[in-house]
């Protein structure tokens, strides 16, 4: 198998999600750099050769291309269970995959610029969108989060899964892109600043960019 090629941009929060499995994993890669600052995914090339959406990451295996960060995390998972991302019991990595979907479809899309940006051209009523569904969001993981992890450093007790990674990112934006009030999420802010010690994590910060 040859290495996995990773088309990322550092400021993509999706990306940070991937990056942060492959660190966790120790798989060796390579990065394209693919800028979305300046539509470089919505480029004709890359939506021919890579991912028609026009979106990153994309993931390259073996000339196959893995588009969608939770179907790359999936695929990780199976074909490098080293290391695993995913806990035992089916029920377990159902409540697992569940903080996933609530975060990367519920939360992440609806807090787009382009989607914001649908809803209003005013900048006021666009973060008052942004805040809304974060929000909405946030309050019903808090009670799952209570309930998967009481006790726990992460999203599902001790052990790193599929959930941090895509937690991290989420909980990033709100606070340093939005100025989200943190202060009713107590239970994420603790996952959270347990999470932003960890190598792999540090590793995928948009502060590291990609080269």
């Amino acid at each position: 198998m040859s290495r996995p090629i990773l088309y990322a941009f550092h400021v993509s929060s999706c990306s940070w999600r991937v990056r942060i499995a492959l660190a966790h994993k120790k798989i060796e890669h390579d990065i394209r750099v693919v800028n979305i600052v300046n539509r470089e995914s919505r480029s004709p090339e890359y939506m021919s050769k890579v991912n028609p959406a026009g979106q990153i990451p994309a993931l390259e295996v073996n000339g196959n291309v893995i588009a969608e960060s939770l179907a790359i995390l999936e695929y990780l998972e199976e074909v490098y269970p080293q290391k695993p991302l995913l806990p035992k019991e089916a029920i377990e990595r159902a409540k697992v995959r569940e903080i996933c979907e609530l975060i990367a479809t519920g939360i992440q899309p609806l807090q787009n610029p382009k989607v914001a940006a649908r809803h209003s051209t005013e900048t006021e009523k666009r973060l008052e969108w942004t805040e809304y569904y974060i929000n909405r969001g946030f309050i019903a993981l808090e009670k799952i989060l209570n309930t998967t992890s009481a006790n726990g450093k992460y999203c599902y007790g001790d052990s790193l899964t599929t959930a941090d990674c895509v937690l991290v990112p989420q909980v990033f934006n709100a606070i340093a892109r939005f100025k989200l009030d943190m202060t009713p999420y107590p239970k994420i802010m603790s996952i959270y600043n347990s999470l932003m010690k960890l190598e792999e994590v540090k590793l995928g910060h948009p502060d590291n960019k990609l080269s």
